[in-house]
């Protein structure tokens, strides 16, 4: 499986990164075809509160699933995506099974 972060408008820490890397891991284990992963982080502004924006584009046989959410921090809503791509890929996996 391949990862590939994109910071857009700021530069990721090595930390974040890092986290990043370790979360989508855990997509795996919810569908072990994954092909690669793409994160998208971004800076909306102005800067207020809620104004760290997380896309995860994951790349399946045959299919594209796409999540995006809008937190406090990045790892709040990389957190979030990676919960809601589990429950994508986890409905994605039901539907090939019953075809």
């Amino acid at each position: 499986m391949e990862i590939k972060i994109q910071s857009i408008h700021f530069d990721a820490t090595e930390k974040l990164e890092a986290f990043i890397q370790k979360k989508t891991e855990k997509l795996q284990k919810a569908y072990e075809d994954v092909q690669n992963v793409e994160v998208q982080l971004k800076v909306v502004k102005p800067a207020t509160a809620l104004n760290k924006q997380a896309a995860l584009t994951v790349a399946v046989p045959g299919s594209k699933l796409y999540v995006e959410k809008t937190c406090d921090s990045f790892e709040e809503a990389i957190d979030q995506c990676v919960d809601a791509m589990k429950v994508q890929l986890t409905k994605f996996k039901e539907k090939l099974r019953n075809r």
